[in-house]
């Protein structure tokens, strides 16, 4: 999958989100990809729990297409005080 491609998953999964996706090790690796991903629907969920949103918006892609995602959630206020 395209890094463009689980954006657009990821954005049509989570309410509000906005999500940043590369190719971190290889610019011709689409299996090792890295997600920074801000939404407001992860206010007062665990680090757990926002993972596992982004987990569940890629479904079955996450076993057959995805092989690592190096994943960084935030809520809105967050990001803006990186």
């Amino acid at each position: 999958m395209t890094p463009e491609e689980v954006e657009r998953l990821i954005e049509e999964g989570i309410e509000d989100a906005d999500a940043t996706v590369t190719r971190p090790r290889n610019p011709d690796d689409d299996t090792h990809l890295a997600a920074v991903v801000v939404s407001p629907a992860f206010e007062g969920e665990t680090l757990v729990a926002q993972h596992q949103r982004v987990y569940d918006a890629l479904g079955d892609h996450m076993t057959r297409d995805i092989h690592a995602l190096e994943l960084k959630t935030y809520t809105p206020e967050e990001y803006a005080e990186q």
